[in-house]
């Protein structure tokens, strides 16, 4: 009997067992059932979406990027494409420098070529394919095809390459692209989220010049690939694409020939030049010397070549001709003329009488030795560069006035020009040093200002654009270095976002004050100090030399170049315009530490306005006596502008370029036009 309840109550506790599993099972069937109703039903959507997104593989199409062109069609900025061999990081089983040292046997792969991969690696792109080596030749291509089952992870690419076929000419005012840096990044973060999705797939971004300023022209529109992937990550099908679209062609107001000859005729020396057209404020040349080759940054520049620029004394990075400033010395004078004429102060017959002293607080401001002195109106003291005449009238006017005449010019603050980088110079007045340098003004320090010195600096850009609004009766623009934009896939043309602000209200200057200063600065060219310059010229032009003081002399010290360094020697500047009639074009020129304004800086412009009015390139004896610091009158028989090459233009660049295969066609470069189509311490002066 005992044995009986014995077996029932096993038998019951196995029942409840049995119960309570059967129990569990069902409740653990039942969660699976609600979590499959949850997943199949409530997130269907949001799964079906992710399964596709682990299916799909959405690449990114870099775009095209858009050229730089001319005035004349002349290509600045190009692209083309070629072979890369790349490693994608995440595919590489073990460490990766065994990997490149087996690739170093079969494709050459200098250091240079690590340390760039390396960074790219650093900025934590493992999934991404990397370049190892870039513009692989046929013969790399076909080496690695052979040996390409080793190297599980790495691949042969084409990639678009950036190119400047002009080298150094233009580099400043063009600028360069470069691999988009951690820094680029960090500013990407405030920009709008299209703008960043825009750069998916993109590596590189203008970095300087018009390639940063247009940066979103000349980018284009990313395009994408969807494709079908296997379980490992292979592509196995594509599945639809949205093209590309290629980036805008910028057509620039620049005439690269003029500008590659200015360049030439610098040399090794240090200095600027802006010429615009004075009709529509159209920069036709901007040159900084010395320069450099854009075309080093496009992959990342090595260290060597990046020590040499940056180390240079010369400073061949920095753009001179809207970055340096400078006192602009005599030039300054037919400035303060028109503030004489704007403000009353001084009649044109008004006669001062230059003594070659003025004497202001105990102390004797002078004149350069040559200077004849006499009695002064206002043309005579510009064609003579009367100093006394200047001092005598910046005490009259006083600083705030000269500043408040001179500002709305474009003197002391930015001209709004369509790069990136301008600095506004210095137009001092009380106001400006009590902020500076927390002191008052002192009336001994407004005399110096009225012959260029002093507290003054101005960029060449600003004294090129006064100019342009001087001898245009008051007409203002904004420089302008692009002109139109160009859509690579309707072909039209359209102009540039703002151009119709870059119109400014004009100043109200009286049009026989405007001819007399005009007639002043013919007068230097045919009795003044750069009238030897322009002998024989075939045209009239009206122009202002100026020397100006690098480095400040004491009290009674007598200038004397021989005895200084020479980056301690004075600058030489011209500001001028032509021609006479009817102005087509005003520029300043500055050569750094090359004494007087009519021995280096009136050549210069000499050789512009040959070129632009004349069609006449200097012959290479000319050229090579300027950059001697030689120049007189033209030695030789001028070229013509059809035959003033390029560098692009070489044996040797053709060469180069028929290696390459342009991605975007440009239109045919033609030769330029013989003139400008019509517009729709004491210094010697």
């Amino acid at each position: 009997m005992t044995q009986l309840r014995d077996q029932l109550a096993a038998n019951a506790s196995f029942r409840l067992r049995l119960w309570v599993a059967v129990g569990f099972v069902a409740v653990c069937f039942a969660l699976l059932l609600l979590r499959l109703v949850h997943l199949q039903v409530d997130r269907h959507d949001e799964l079906l979406e992710a399964a596709e997104a682990n299916r799909v593989t959405v690449v990114p199409i870099p775009p095209n990027r858009g050229q730089i062109l001319d005035r004349h069609g002349v290509v600045l900025a190009t692209n083309y494409s070629a072979y890369t061999l790349e490693i994608t990081p995440s595919r590489i089983r073990g460490d990766l420098e065994p990997l490149i040292d087996e690739l170093a046997q079969v494709i050459d792969i200098q250091p240079r070529d690590r340390k760039r991969f390396h960074r790219l690696l650093a900025d934590g792109k493992r999934f991404e394919s990397l370049p190892i080596r870039n513009r692989l030749t046929d013969e790399e291509v076909a080496k690695f095809a052979a040996q390409r089952w080793r190297f599980p992870g790495v691949d042969v690419q084409a990639r678009l390459f950036r190119q400047y076929p002009q080298g150094e000419a233009g580099a400043h005012l063009i600028g360069y692209i470069g691999r988009i840096s951690a820094r680029d990044r960090e500013a990407m973060e405030d920009w709008e989220e299209d703008r960043v999705a825009n750069y998916r797939g993109s590596d590189h971004i203008g970095k300087l010049g018009l390639e940063q300023a247009y940066e979103d022209v000349l980018h284009g529109q990313v395009g994408f690939q969807h494709v079908e992937t296997s379980a490992g990550g292979k592509a196995v099908r594509a599945l639809g694409h949205r093209p590309q679209t290629p980036g805008q062609t910028l057509h620039l107001s620049v005439d690269i020939r003029l500008q590659y000859l200015v360049e030439q005729l610098f040399g090794e020396r240090r200095g600027a030049l802006v010429a615009i057209d004075p009709r529509n404020g159209e920069v036709l040349a901007l040159v900084s010397k010395p320069g450099f080759d854009p075309n080093l940054f496009v992959d990342g520049i090595d260290q060597e070549n990046w020590s040499r620029l940056n180390d240079d004394p010369d400073r061949p990075l920095l753009n001179r001709a809207i970055r340096g400033t400078y006192p602009p010395g005599s030039t300054y004078k037919p400035f303060m003329a028109l503030a004489a004429l704007q403000t009353g102060a001084r009649r044109p017959d008004t006669i001062i009488n230059d003594t070659l002293v003025f004497h202001f607080g105990g102390r004797a401001f002078g004149s350069p030795s040559g200077e004849r002195g006499g009695a002064m109106d206002m043309r005579r003291s510009i064609v003579e560069s009367s100093n006394v005449y200047y001092y005598s009238l910046a005490h009259q006017l006083g600083v705030d006035t000269i500043h408040e005449q001179l500002l709305p010019l474009g003197l002391g603050r930015l001209t709004e020009i369509d790069l990136p980088g301008e600095v506004t110079g210095v137009l001092p007045s009380k106001a400006w040093k009590k902020k500076r340098f927390k002191q008052d003004w002192y009336p001994g320090e407004t005399i110096s200002l009225g012959i260029g010195q002093g507290y003054n600096a101005f960029t060449p850009l600003q004294m090129a654009s006064a100019t342009a609004t001087l001898v245009s009766g008051g007409q203002r623009f904004k420089p302008r270095l692009v002109r139109e934009v160009q859509d690579l896939v309707s072909q039209q043309r359209r102009p540039v976002s703002g151009q119709e602000e870059a119109r400014l209200p004009p100043l109200a200057i009286a049009p026989a004050h405007t001819a007399l200063l005009k007639d002043a600065l013919h007068g230097v060219t045919i009795g003044g100090t750069s009238t030897r310059v322009f002998a024989g010229s075939g045209y009239l032009s009206g122009g202002k030399t100026g020397t100006a003081q690098a480095v400040g002399l004491r009290q009674g010290q007598k200038y004397n170049a021989a005895q200084m360094a020479e980056r301690q020697r004075d600058h030489s500047w011209y500001v001028a315009y032509a021609p006479v009639e009817a102005p087509q074009v005003a520029l300043a020129v500055i050569v750094e530490n090359a004494g007087f304004g009519a021995a280096a800086a009136a050549p210069i412009a000499r050789r512009v306005f040959d070129y632009l009015l004349l069609g006449k390139v200097p012959s290479p004896e000319d050229i090579v006596a300027m950059q001697l610091g030689q120049a007189g009158a033209p030695i030789g028989k001028p070229r013509t502008v059809a035959e003033w090459k390029l560098p692009s233009e070489t044996a040797e660049a053709a060469a180069m370029a028929a290696s390459a295969v342009p991605v975007v066609a440009a239109p045919a470069a033609s030769a330029a036009p013989a003139s400008l189509p019509p517009a729709s311490g004491v210094r010697r002066p």
